[in-house]
C-alpha cells in the first residue's frame, strides 16, 4: 500500500519548469531515496508533499491526504527533518525537543530520543554551541518526536561524521521497522544504496529512474570486472594474461573489459597471487548505484540556478 503518491507533478517558477509531470510512490514502511543533481527538482518535489508548496498541475497523497488542502490534518502525522536551520541559535538542545513534544497528545519522550540520536549529556548546550554533526542528529530527533507515520529527511547525513552517519542509518532503519515511511532526499548514494527499499532518481525536473537499488544496479549490468588492489599494478601484464584491456581507473581501483565468467576470475586471482599482491575487492556485472546514477544523470550545474535559492523561511538549500 502506498502512503505517499504523486501523480503527474508539476510546479513551475515563472518561465522554468522546475517539475516537469512526475509520477511515483512510496510504500507504507518503507525507505524511499529521492535522488538527484542540484536543481533536479528533489526539494520543490517533497516541499509539494509537505504541504508547504502548491503544485501546478497533478495529484499528491500523504496518507491519503491532499497535502495543502488538508494540511492542518497531515501536519499531526508527518515529520519533516530539515537540511538546515530550523532552530533559533539561543535555543537549548533540550528546550527545543521539549517544546516540540509539547505539540503533540502521544509524543515520543525527549530525553529516550535524545538517547536513541546520541545526543545525551548536550541537554543544556544551545544550537549554536553544537557542532553541525549534532545539528543533524537534533534536526532527525524533531522530525521524529510526535510519532509520524511518514517523514521526510532532507539530507539526513550531510555534514555527519561517519560515526554519527551509522548511529543516523541505525535510527532510519529502525523507523521502517517500526512501519514509518521514509521519505529521504540525499547526495549521499552510498547512504542510499544501503538504506533505500525503493529509488526514484531525478533529473531536469523528470524521473529518469526507479526501482529497488538492485534492480537499477543490474538493469545496466555490463561485461565488466572491477577489483580493488595496490596502486601502479602492472596492467600491460595483466592485460596480457587476461586476453581483456585492463585499465586503473582510480588509484588501486581496476577495470577488465570483458564479462566476469568464473574463468577470467580464476585468472585475475591466480595472476595477483603469482605477484603476491592482494586483491581489496572484486565486483563482476554489478554496478553500484553511484554508476547508474552518474550513467543517467546529465550536468545540471546551469539548471541548478533555474530554482529559487532561498529556501522557504530561509531554512532549505537545494
Amino acid at each position: 500500500m502506498a502512503a505517499v503518491e504523486v501523480e503527474g507533478l508539476t510546479v513551475r517558477y515563472g518561465d522554468v519548469v522546475a517539475v516537469d509531470a512526475i509520477s511515483f510512490s512510496a510504500e507504507a514502511g518503507q525507505i524511499t531515496a529521492v535522488l538527484g543533481p542540484n536543481g533536479a527538482g528533489k526539494t520543490t518535489t517533497v516541499e509539494v508533499l509537505e504541504g508547504f508548496r502548491r503544485p501546478d498541475a497533478g495529484r499528491c497523497r500523504v496518507v491519503g491526504l491532499d497535502p495543502v488542502v488538508d494540511h492542518r490534518a497531515l501536519t499531526r502525522r508527518v515529520g519533516v527533518m530539515l537540511q538546515a536551520g530550523g532552530v533559533g541559535p539561543g535555543v537549548r538542545v533540550g528546550e527545543a525537543l521539549r517544546h516540540a513534544a509539547a505539540l503533540y497528545d502521544d509524543a515520543l519522550d525527549p530525553a529516550e530520543l535524545l538517547e536513541r540520536v546520541g545526543l545525551t549529556g548536550k541537554e543544556r548546550r544551545t544550537w549554536r554551541q553544537i557542532s553541525g554533526g549534532e545539528q543533524r542528529r537534533l534536526a532527525l530527533a524533531l522530525a521524529l518526536v510526535g510519532r509520524p507515520q511518514v517523514a521526510f529527511l532532507d539530507e539526513p547525513g550531510s555534514g555527519v561524521d561517519p560515526q554519527g552517519r551509522l548511529a543516523l542509518r541505525e535510527v532510519i532503519t529502525t523507523l521502517r521497522e517500526d512501519g514509518v515511511t521514509v521519505v529521504l532526499t540525499t547526495h549521499d548514494l552510498d547512504e542510499a544504496e544501503k538504506l533505500a527499499d525503493h529509488v526514484v532518481i531525478l533529473d531536469h525536473g523528470a524521473v529518469v529512474a526507479a526501482g529497488s537499488p538492485a534492480e537499477l544496479m543490474t538493469s545496466g549490468a555490463s561485461d565488466e570486472v572491477r577489483f580493488g588492489g595496490p596502486p601502479a599494478i602492472d596492467v600491460v601484464a595483466l592485460s596480457d594474461r587476461l586476453g581483456a584491456p585492463v585499465s586503473e581507473i582510480r588509484a588501486g581501483e581496476y577495470l577488465v573489459g570483458a564479462a566476469g565468467t568464473p574463468g577470467l576470475v580464476a585468472a585475475l586471482t591466480a595472476w595477483l597471487a603469482e605477484q603476491d599482491l592482494p586483491l581489496m575487492d572484486l565486483q563482476a556485472g554489478r554496478q553500484h548505484l553511484e554508476d547508474v546514477f552518474l550513467a543517467l544523470v546529465s550536468d545540471s550545474a546551469d539548471v541548478a540556478a533555474s530554482e529559487p535559492s532561498e529556501r522557504r523561511r530561509g531554512r532549505r538549500g537545494r
